[in-house]
């Protein structure tokens, strides 16, 4: 049996490069789609069919060829790690995480696309944190609506609800996948945040310990967070393309919370030095931007048959494989430009 027709929107960035690589290599057929001209190039160069398109224009998917694609990945999004202060607009999010969702949807409607699997954030369950257990996927949302998430969050609640309607009103076989951070070698070492541009605390950890200096720990350093590894995320999706009859939503996650100190102390193991001894200084009096959360991915495991495979050491590894690599060192070249580009508005 042949493998399937898969067409990725958003498959320039981090997770649908790495998704496309991965899919190419099980023997799918991909298709390629994204508003970046650096991604054009990318898949040019890899002889993958690229759609340029802008998902906010409705207009614009009639151009697409009349392929019969048996499932579409829907990963373009905007969001604030993206956005810098100068040009952050609210109705930027629900143009492209609300409009362009809804586009894709009718496209895979009126084109009798049956698969539809959708990555979402984790972020509009914030006000569920303080219970400090794991979340289920029945709990609902519980959105901060204060923040630089705020709007990140509304839009991408009503992008879920509008794939959940799809799935009702019209039976699309439609996967919400609810993702918190995602890390893997990319575009970790730079971001905005609250519109600034910052140097990750991951990427300020790596650069101490590869110099050997110490590092602070600010804050609460028990607070941790449940992170997931980016080739984790692509076994959940290539489990749910060869599952086509699962619907809903899914916590992609590692199940396990990451505190502040052990990701530290992982990060000294596996970049520090041969022989070096690199103290770590607490300075809880320090304000950090950790968050505490966790989910539980029960769920996943029954439905999908999905298990996370890597714990942060061997995140931590295999990061480094592939920034020796340096097959995806494009994406953090993309990144940067990006970021030089937005803070000069």
């Amino acid at each position: 049996m042949s493998k399937q027709h898969i067409l990725i929107f958003g498959a320039a960035g981090f997770m649908g490069t790495y998704l496309a690589d991965a899919l190419l290599a099980q023997g799918y057929a991909v298709t390629a789609s994204d508003i970046s001209a650096a991604g054009e190039r990318y898949y040019a160069g890899r002889g993958v069919p690229f759609i340029k398109l802008d998902i906010t224009d409705r207009a614009a998917f009639a151009a697409i060829a009349d392929t019969p694609f048996d499932a579409v990945i829907h990963l373009a999004a905007t969001q604030p790690a993206n956005v810098s202060a100068q040009t952050y607009a609210a109705q930027n999010y629900i143009d492209v995480n609300v409009g362009g969702t809804l586009n894709i949807l009718e496209f895979c409607r009126t084109r009798g696309i049956a698969r539809l699997v959708y990555a979402s954030s984790h972020r509009n369950t914030q006000g569920l944190w303080a219970r400090n257990r794991a979340i289920t996927e029945d709990e609902g949302r519980a959105i901060k609506y204060d923040g630089e998430y705020a709007m990140f969050s509304i839009s991408e609640s009503a992008a879920q609800d509008c794939v959940l309607h799809y799935v009702a009103q019209y039976g699309l076989n439609g996967i919400i996948f609810r993702l918190p951070p995602v890390y893997g070698y990319g575009p970790h070492t730079e971001i905005f945040k609250d519109g600034v541009p910052i140097k990750t605390g991951f990427q300020i950890f790596i650069d101490n310990a590869k110099a050997g200096k110490p590092i602070e720990l600010w804050g609460d350093s028990s607070k941790g967070r449940d992170i997931i590894y980016i080739k984790d995320v692509i076994d959940a999706y290539i489990k749910a393309l060869e599952r086509p009859t699962v619907n809903g939503l899914f916590n992609i996650t590692s199940g396990t919370r990451l505190s502040l100190r052990e990701e530290a102390q992982a990060i000294i193991d596996v970049f520090a030095p041969e022989g070096a001894s690199i103290a770590m200084t607490e300075r809880p009096e320090k304000q950090n931007n950790i968050d505490n959360f966790l989910y539980d991915i029960g769920k996943a495991k029954r439905e999908l048959g999905w298990s996370p495979r890597y714990a942060f050491k061997d995140m931590l590894r295999d990061f480094i494989r592939e920034e020796e690599t340096k097959a995806f060192g494009h994406l953090i070249e993309n990144r940067r430009k990006m970021l030089n580009e937005q803070s000069d508005h």
